[in-house]
Parts: C-alpha cells; sequence; structure tokens
C-alpha cells in the first residue's frame, strides 16, 4: 500500500510539474497573441478581458491535462506522452482558434481584449479557446 500511495505521489509531481508547464506555455501565447504585456493587462490594469481570456485559456489547458491523465493512467510513460502532445496540440489548436476568430470579425481581436471596459467580444473569444480544448479533449477519449 504504501508503495502505491509513493508511485502515485510521484506520477502527480511529474504531471504536475508537465501540467503547469503547459498552463505557462498557453499564458505566453495568449501573451503573443494580444498587444501589450499580459501580467500588466491583468494585474496592473486589471482588465477583465484578458483575464477572462486567460482564465478560459488555463482551464481549457487544465481539462486537456486533466483527460490525458485518466485515460492513460495505467501506462506512466502512455500518459506522459498523450499529455505533452495533446497538450501541445491543444495550445496550437487554441492560438488557431484566435486567430480564425480574429479573421472572422471587424477589427483586430488582440485589440478589444486590451480595452479596459469589458467588451463581448472577450467571451466569445474564450468560449472559442476552452471550446478548442474540449474538442481535444474528445479526440483523447
Amino acid at each position: 500500500m504504501l508503495q502505491d500511495l509513493l508511485e502515485g505521489a510521484g506520477r502527480s509531481i511529474v504531471f504536475g510539474g508537465i501540467g503547469i508547464g503547459l498552463m505557462a506555455v498557453g499564458y505566453v501565447l495568449i501573451d503573443l497573441l494580444t498587444p501589450g504585456r499580459l501580467r500588466d493587462l491583468i494585474w496592473t490594469q486589471r482588465n477583465p478581458n484578458a483575464s477572462l481570456l486567460l482564465a478560459a485559456n488555463q482551464i481549457g489547458i487544465a481539462a486537456i491535462v486533466f483527460t490525458a491523465i485518466w485515460t492513460t493512467y495505467d501506462s506512466f510513460g502512455q500518459g506522459v506522452a498523450s499529455t505533452l502532445l495533446f497538450g501541445l496540440l491543444g495550445i496550437a489548436i487554441m492560438g488557431l482558434a484566435f486567430l480564425v476568430l480574429d479573421w472572422m470579425t471587424p477589427g483586430k481581436l488582440g485589440e478589444v481584449i486590451c480595452t479596459d471596459d469589458f467588451h463581448g467580444g472577450a467571451l466569445v473569444s474564450a468560449a472559442s479557446h476552452f471550446g478548442a480544448a474540449l474538442i481535444v479533449c474528445a479526440c483523447i477519449a
């Protein structure tokens, strides 16, 4: 029993590190897609649009990581590979969803995200990010 607990704790550390790393990559993606520094937009300017988009991105990545772990827990190596592969793929798809939405809407979506007042475009963009993540989750399962 102690062996199982220690093995589970070790897996938690590895998958936790992978998940945090993927969420950091997702943060960088949002920072690249929006003008200005994301940390200033959210923590200094308290921008609701950037906060909403980043929150959807982070929850979406966490859902992908969860699904990848849940479906491959019996094989640790396969779980690690699946988590990394689908996590990075999900981040790329979320970025593509942002660019497609930007192309389909008037103006620049990144600039809309950076406006001080809440903008409905931020909600649509957040839903697009989270929806893209759910699609990846369904492909894992």
